[in-house]
């Protein structure tokens, strides 16, 4: 039937006074439009269908992930399924007596059909991961680039299908040519694979998620991270610039994680006064006497006085020595002073390590170093606690007849 619908049409074209060759290719411009016409009509009829149909189904759904994929278009790309396979089975019809270029066009449509499944496969994976990062539980997982490492594989696959289309030649031969070829397959996509492979080890080992703040300094990233893909990981530092980091540079170099500070109860502060070293001496009964004021330490003043005495009085001590038997410098009660004070700060978390330690001297004075955790862990909350807790120190040495070591000014002659 098909061939008498060609023959009519030709044997019409013919009568009409045109020569055999022209009538041959008038006919095949006739009938390649009309089936070019036809698969535009149904694509348009299809497409029409499909969304009103998606857009009823999105809305009754009580899931999104439909509307995800509608957003990517997967309904568009599926309407198209139907149109190219009628023309698939009309170009036959419409190239009779042209089996060269027949031939050409069934090889164009294929390669269109592998083509068009690769942009359905692509948006529907892209609509699972469009889902996913609505989910709380893969909110920080780097599903983008499993997303990407299965799309490497059908792209590969679906060159290697276009090319067998191409050639006729089967794809498995290809596969086998790519054995031979893989060093050089290697040496181009070093990258990817190294990303690849730097993915899975990120992933297993729950190294970094989306959201961690990370600080590395190789490549001057301080921030958040916002993208993992597989070549490059994406932190927004907190000056709001982006730095891009190669995906195996978490492998292969150091970086700081700052999510188990986030995590945890509260956050390190670890800091240290520099005190000069003249400042430091022993307390005479006076002295003790005068630091009882300070209401935070009295208890321990009074207790802490009583044993000395009781040791000194108890061992015959010559005390018009300060050298000799067990006394209080002033340094000591600081100390004292500032653990207390820690203890009793609202903002600092008692369930965590508190201490205050005298480091080794230096050239500059004895370290006297702070070493607890802010309640509050939000960066500009923490810098004002800390700023808070130096600033009462600061101001309180001089009660302790204590000096911070300062870099003397030299004083201009004249």
């Amino acid at each position: 039937m098909n061939d008498d619908f060609h023959r009519i049409l030709y044997n019409y074209l013919t009568e009409t006074g045109l020569s055999d060759n022209v009538a041959a290719y008038a006919n095949l411009a006739i009938l390649f439009v009309i089936a070019l016409l036809l698969a535009y009509s149904l694509d348009l009829i299809i497409w029409k269908i499909l969304r009103s149909v998606s857009v009823r189904i999105a809305r009754k759904s009580k899931t999104n992930f439909d509307n995800f994929l509608v957003a990517n278009r997967v309904p568009r790309y599926i309407a198209h399924i139907i149109p190219l396979s009628i023309m698939v089975e009309l170009v036959p019809f419409a190239f009779i007596g042209f089996d060269y270029a027949e031939k050409i066009v069934l090889k164009f449509l294929n390669v269109l059909f592998v083509i068009l499944t690769l942009y359905i496969v692509k948006s529907v994976f892209t609509s699972i991961n469009d889902y996913l990062k609505t989910k709380p539980r893969f909110r920080d997982k780097p599903m983008g680039s499993y997303i990407q490492v299965f799309m490497i594989f059908a792209w590969v696959v679906g060159i290697f299908t276009i090319f067998a289309i191409i050639t006729e030649i089967q794809v498995w031969k290809f596969f086998t040519a790519l054995g031979a070829g893989s060093a050089v397959i290697l040496l181009i996509f070093k990258d990817s694979i190294l990303g690849l492979v730097a993915s899975i080890q990120v992933s297993i080992n729950d190294m970094v998620r989306i959201g961690d703040w990370i600080s590395f300094d190789k490549f001057g990233a301080d921030g958040d991270v916002i993208e993992i893909s597989l070549a490059t990981v994406k932190v927004q530092n907190f000056d709001k610039t982006i730095t891009t980091i190669p995906t195996y540079a978490l492998i292969s170099d150091s970086f700081q994680n700052w999510r188990g500070m986030q995590e945890s109860g509260g956050r390190r502060m670890k800091r240290a006064l520099i005190i000069s070293q003249n400042s430091i001496r022993f307390l005479s009964d006076a002295d003790v006497e005068e630091f009882q004021k300070i209401q935070l330490i009295q208890p321990y003043l009074i207790s802490r006085s009583e044993q000395i005495n009781t040791y000194n009085t108890a061992n015959n001590i010559n005390k018009d020595l300060a050298l000799n038997g067990r006394n209080l410098t002033n340094i000591g009660v600081f100390r004292k002073y500032v653990n207390d004070y820690l203890q009793s700060h609202s903002a600092v978390n008692k369930n965590m390590t508190l201490m205050v330690r005298q480091l080794a001297p230096t050239p500059q004075g004895i370290p006297l170093e702070v070493y607890a955790f802010s309640a509050d862990k939000r960066w500009e909350n923490y810098e004002y606690v800390m700023a808070d807790i130096f600033d009462h120190l600061l101001a309180a040495l001089p009660y302790f007849q204590l000096q911070v070591y300062e870099i003397p000014v030299p004083v201009a002659t004249s």
